[in-house]
């Protein structure tokens, strides 16, 4: 049992020893045989940094300004689906340690806890996340529900025509309905009594609190996956994204762009930044790892957008180097979920405190006082990188 976790990948093991298996392997599984969610992690370790000496870093400031946004270290909380479910009312308690520790926090469409307890949790709006419904006005009304809650930042993800193929889901009878895959999951839950109280019980009401007009009965799994499977618009193109472009009066990121193509097709639909994922490795097996796609956008478009990227960032030294290829700052999805599981709000403050100080080591250690100076220079054989 850890008695301190210390990295990701603590929280990682107490989340799995807390989560029932089918809500653990949810957050922790990827698309197919899983070689993209590798990749992720694998081609950010593989950078290697240049350590330099005898430089002056007694005043090293990890703050950075993110999308409009004074932040203690370039790094937001990505939106997570169900989030809610790995805690008592995640979503609110994670977007109080964001806001303690001076972060964005990003609030799923699919969320359990509604705009406005979140925001009222944390003392200020979170940053909202959206996908495009064949009912554009029930788009709208998401947009007006998150206008009024105060967020000014929306995040629009693009990769989800329909969802990948997640085999831990079908295997723990999450990914279809039925008295079988009930079963399943109860048996799941049964052994987990401690998340029974604290979450199933403690954490009421288990509805999707964005959609409740959309989805009236949330509770129901199968009625959720029925809306989800009418509402994904598969048809959705650039057009569209310009037409939410004039329904949207705040920011606007793009998320889920790894083709520099797309990702010039973002930037003249009128986004303000893109984020370069791949939605860690949920969607497309096989497609490129997100360190690659930062670093071919990043060449082409990185003086025109603001960048930011999704997936493989296990630590504030990962932080470092996506910086360092490019980016202006990161998303994180699946280690502040295992902090939220494994220690509530104060495990997810515990891992932001940590990641910032191993920023502000890293940037001591390779010579950079201030993360706009931060960059492919910090990088070994920075001129060809070939991860």
């Amino acid at each position: 049992m850890l008695s301190y976790p210390a990295t990701a990948a603590d929280w990682r093991q107490r989340a799995r020893s807390r989560l029932p298996r089918f809500l653990f392997d949810y957050v922790d599984g990827g698309a197919g045989d899983e070689a993209t969610l590798a990749a992720n992690v694998q081609d950010f370790a593989a950078l290697r940094l240049r350590q330099r000496v005898l430089v002056d870093v007694a005043q090293v400031d990890t703050r950075c300004r993110l999308v409009g946004q004074d932040c203690a270290l370039p790094l937001a909380l990505a939106p997570i689906g169900l989030a809610g479910m790995m805690a008592r009312r995640g979503e609110a308690q994670a977007a109080r340690a964001a806001a303690a520790a001076g972060v964005p926090f990003t609030l799923s469409t699919v969320g359990i806890c509604p705009l406005a307890e979140v925001a009222t949790a944390a003392g200020r709006a979170p940053w909202f996340q959206l996908y495009m419904l064949r009912d554009r006005g029930a788009v709208q009304a998401l947009l007006q529900q998150a206008w009024d809650a105060g967020s000014r930042t929306l995040v629009f993800t693009v990769d989800l025509p329909t969802t990948g193929l997640r085999h831990r889901d079908t295997r723990n009878g999450l990914a279809h309905g039925g008295t079988r895959a009930a079963l399943l999951r109860a048996g799941q839950v049964l052994a987990r009594p401690g998340w029974v109280a604290r979450v199933a019980l403690g954490g009421k009401p288990l509805t999707f609190g964005n959609l409740t007009r959309q989805v009236p009965d949330g509770r129901n799994l199968n009625a959720f996956k029925a809306w989800v499977d009418a509402q994904f618009d598969a048809s959705v193109t650039w057009a569209d994204i310009a037409w939410l472009r004039g329904q949207w009066k705040g920011r606007l990121l793009i998320k889920g762009v790894l083709d520099v193509q797309d990702a010039r097709a973002a930037v003249d639909s009128g986004a303000d930044g893109i984020v370069v994922s791949n939605h860690g490795g949920r969607q497309l097996d096989g497609a490129p790892s997100t360190a690659r796609a930062l670093q071919a956008i990043a060449q082409d478009l990185g003086a025109q957008t603001e960048l930011l990227v999704d997936g493989g960032i296990r630590s504030g030294v990962d932080m470092f180097k996506a910086l360092a290829l490019g980016a202006h700052g990161v998303l994180i999805g699946r280690p502040w979920v295992w902090a939220l599981a494994g220690g509530g709000e104060a495990g997810v403050r515990q891992l932001l405190a940590t990641w910032q100080r191993e920023l502000a080591v890293t940037m001591m250690l390779t010579g950079a006082t201030r993360v706009a100076d931060i960059g492919r220079q910090h990088l070994e054989d920075y001129k060809q990188i070939d991860i």
